[in-house]
Formats: C-alpha cells, structure tokens, sequence
C-alpha cells in the first residue's frame, strides 16, 4: 500500500481536477470529439480536463499525441525519469494535480517514494543519487530561467550518463509541462478526496 506523502501544499493521493467553465457533455458530442477522447487518455470522458479541451478537438488531438509520444516512447529516458522531470516542473510551477499524477507515476515506475517526498519537501535539492540530482536541477532551471539554459547545462547532464537521446527526452518532458501546468492551473482547480466524498 502506498505511503501516502503531504508536504507543503503537495500531495501523491490522487485527486480530481474541476473545470470552472462548460465542459462537453460526451453523450451529446460529435463524431471528432468522441474519437479525439478515446485516443487521448483511458478517463478522458469522465475528466473534467479533456472534456474542457475537447472544445477545440484538433488542438487536444495534437496535444495527447504530443503527450503520448513524449511520456511513453520506447527507448531513450527511462520513464521514472521523465516523471521525475515533470513532477519537478509540477512542484515548481504550483500545479498540485500535476505532481499528485507524476508523484505516482514514478513510485509506480521506480517502486519508491523517497525522491517524491524530496520533491515536495524541496524541490532545488531533491534527488537520491548524482543522475537523479542532475535532472532535478536541469528541470528546475528550464523551468525557472528558460533563457539562461546554456552548454554547460546539457554537459552536467552528460557527466551523469544521460545521453543525447535521453537529454532530448528530458527536455521534451519538462516542456510539455511548462504547457500542461497552465491549462490545469488555469482552467479549473484540484478536488482533494475529502472534497470528493462531500460532493
């Protein structure tokens, strides 16, 4: 079972995440819609967060298939990692949904929580060995000072293993978030599991 970690305003439970504006009823959607949420993600149709999107199809359509690629692609990072790089963005940018999903995401993939709690406690020093801390610190400037990315970022990365492939990887991750952090924080607000049970 898993431990379940609360630290500053951060949390591995999982929550909803509610739309303040119209979301798409997905009985009355059209043909695109449908199609558009059954490719996106399994709950897509009960997810407040899709139905909302679902209002420009073709622009969600190219989101989850940028997503898809960028999380689940065979080959290059190994998925904890690129977790690990979106829960840092998550943690970094406010977004408590985010780091709620990826917090689980790399217990599940790495089968710990150590580095979670880290993250949450801070997320500027987390990290349990060099390869972990290196991508942590990577994520939190890409994110913090996207401007300032320089060689000797990408060679910090190199000098813990990471090759090109996985380099592009990991940049690609903490990007997409940069992007999917906003929608969600934005857009509508976490439901916690005591706010669930209420409702």
């Amino acid at each position: 079972m898993t431990t379940i970690i609360k630290k500053n305003g951060f949390t591995n439970e999982t929550l909803d995440w509610k739309a303040w504006l119209d979301v798409v009823d997905p009985n009355t959607a059209t043909a695109e819609q449908v199609s558009v949420l059954e490719m996106s993600h399994p709950k897509a149709k009960v997810s407040d967060y899709y139905l909302f999107l679902v209002h420009q199809p073709a622009i969600l359509k190219q989101r989850s298939e940028a997503f898809n690629a960028i999380m689940y692609a065979p080959g290059g990072l190994p998925r904890a990692e690129r977790e690990l790089g979106s829960l840092v963005v998550s943690c970094i940018n406010g977004c408590v949904y985010c780091a709620s999903v990826h917090a689980q995401r790399f217990e599940q993939l790495a089968k710990r929580a150590d580095t979670v709690e880290q993250v949450f406690d801070n997320p500027r020093t987390a990290g349990t060995n060099e390869r972990e801390q290196a991508i942590v610190a990577f994520s939190v400037r890409i994110t913090e000072e996207p401007e300032n990315i320089a060689p000797q970022d990408i060679q910090a990365l190199k000098n813990v293993g990471l090759d090109d492939a996985e380099i592009l990887d990991l940049l690609h991750a903490d990007a997409i978030f940069a992007w999917a952090n906003r929608l969600m924080l934005n857009l509508g607000e976490p439901v916690f599991p005591q706010e669930q049970a209420a409702d």
